[in-house]
């Protein structure tokens, strides 16, 4: 299950996740996110509660990156370790912006 909160103020949206993205539920967060990318120019996800993320769930990040990324760009903030752990295995690390 995921739960998805959003935000949107000023061209910025916020989006917090809390639960599971993973294949079940990044056709949600795609839904959730495809209205208002055309409007934003800038979007922080917030994972506080985000407790596992998959293959499909990292797609739909990166998706979202590449369409902000001409942009005000991407954020991803409050990660636990363990998402952490994935996207370095993954090189996530490495192409997203985490604060």
């Amino acid at each position: 299950m995921l739960n998805i909160n959003k935000m949107v103020t000023n061209g910025k949206a916020n989006v917090a996740l809390e639960g599971r993205l993973d294949t079940n539920t990044s056709t949600e967060l795609d839904a959730a996110l495809s209205p208002i990318l055309d409007s934003v120019d800038e979007l922080t996800f917030d994972l506080t509660k985000l407790e596992y993320i998959s293959s499909a769930g990292l797609r739909v990040l990166l998706a979202t990156h590449k369409a902000l990324s001409k942009k005000g760009g991407m954020k991803v903030t409050n990660v636990n370790e363990m998402i952490m752990e994935i996207f370095e295995v993954t090189g996530f690390s490495d192409i997203l912006t985490i604060e």
